[in-house]
C-alpha cells in the first residue's frame, strides 16, 4: 500500500470531522492492504484512523447499514474514497476489558444476522454453489495436488445439492470474518468491529468462522455454538434444520471451508501471495479436503 496516498487522505477526513489537523499518529495494526491507527489530539481526545484498499474499501457502507439497523458498531465520524482506497475516522473504543467468549459470539451473531443488508454483495444458494467450480478452475493453474483437484471436482459435482437451504434463516448481514477479535467488550458493552468484507448471505457461515480454520473442524463444538445461538434468540426450527441433506454444523463448516478456499485462490490470482504461492496452495488444499469430508462428497 502506498503510504503517501493514505497520508494524503487524512487532512480532508480531519476537516470533515471538525478535528484539528495535527494529531499524533500511533499504529495499532498495519497489514499489506489495510491499517488501523490511533490519532490523538490535544486534551487527550482520540479517534481511530482506518484505511484499506479494494476489496476492503466498502466498510463505511457496511457500518452505515449496521448502525441504521441498531447494531452496536463504532460511530463513523468521516469517510472518504479515492479510486482504490477508503479512509475512515471512527470512534475510538479504547482497550477491551476482556476477550469475547462464545456466549458473546452467539449473542452478537443473532443481532448481526437480523440486519437486512441491502446494497452489499450477495451469497445466496446460486452463488454458493458456484464457488467449488471457481476453485477447481484456479487450482488447475496453481499446481495443486491430485487430492485437491479431486476434492474440488467432487465438490463441484455435488454443489447444487449441498447448497440447498443456503437461504433459510438466518439469512441477512454476514460479518464474514467473525472471530473473538471481531467483538470489542468494554465497560459500556459490546461492539461489532471489522465489517470490511460483510455481505448478505447465510449467517451460519459466521458461526463456522468463530473458532477459526487453522485447526481441524470440530462439528460438536460448532453445534454447541449454534445451540447457544438459538438460546440467544435464533429461530430454532430454521437454524437447526438440515441443509443440503446434512446436519447444520457439517453444512456450515463445510461451506465455510469452501468460502475460505475460494478467497485464497482469488488472492493468488491477484498476486497477493508474493512468492508464497506454494504455502497458500497447501492451505487451500487443506480447506478443500476438509470441505469435501464435511459435505460428504
Amino acid at each position: 500500500m502506498d503510504t503517501t496516498d493514505v497520508t494524503a487522505l487524512l487532512p480532508g477526513l480531519l476537516a470533515d470531522a471538525g478535528l484539528p489537523n495535527n494529531p499524533v499518529r500511533q499504529p495499532i495494526r498495519v497489514w499489506a492492504r489495510s491499517g488501523v491507527e490511533r490519532l490523538t489530539f490535544p486534551r487527550a481526545t482520540s479517534v481511530v484512523f482506518k484505511y484499506a484498499e479494494a476489496p476492503f474499501d466498502r466498510e463505511d457502507h457496511a457500518l452505515g447499514i449496521a448502525a441504521a439497523a441498531g447494531l452496536p458498531v463504532p460511530a463513523v465520524h468521516a469517510a472518504r474514497h479515492t479510486e482504490r482506497l477508503l479512509g475512515m475516522l471512527i470512534e475510538d473504543l479504547g482497550e477491551p476489558v476482556r476477550e469475547a467468549d462464545d456466549l458473546d459470539g452467539a449473542t452478537a451473531a443473532v443481532q448481526i444476522h437480523r440486519v437486512a443488508a441491502q446494497g452489499l454483495p450477495r451469497l445466496g444458494e446460486a452463488e454458493l454453489s458456484a464457488l467449488p467450480q471457481k476453485i477447481a478452475r484456479r487450482l488447475a493453474r496453481y499446481g495443486a495436488t491430485d487430492d485437491a483437484h479431486s476434492a474440488a471436482t467432487a465438490l463441484t459435482r455435488a454443489a447444487d445439492v449441498r447448497a440447498k437451504g443456503a437461504e433459510l434463516p438466518p439469512f441477512g448481514l454476514v460479518h464474514s470474518e467473525f472471530h473473538p477479535t471481531s467483538l470489542h467488550v468494554n465497560a459500556s458493552g459490546l461492539r461489532v468491529l471489522d465489517l470490511a468484507r460483510a455481505f448478505t448471505g447465510p449467517g451460519l457461515l459466521d458461526l463456522a468462522s468463530w473458532h477459526g480454520t487453522t485447526s481441524a473442524p470440530d462439528t460438536d463444538r460448532t453445534h454447541t455454538l449454534i445451540s447457544s445461538y438459538v438460546r440467544a434468540g435464533g429461530l430454532a426450527a430454521e437454524v437447526l434444520a438440515e441443509r443440503g441433506g446434512l446436519d447444520v454444523a457439517s453444512w456450515a463448516l463445510g461451506w465455510h471451508r469452501v468460502w475460505v478456499a475460494e478467497w485464497f485462490t482469488q488472492q493468488i490470482g491477484l498476486g497477493w501471495a508474493e512468492g508464497a504461492e506454494d504455502r497458500w496452495t497447501t492451505v487451500i488444499t487443506r480447506h478443500v479436503l476438509d470441505a469435501a469430508e464435511l459435505l460428504n462428497v
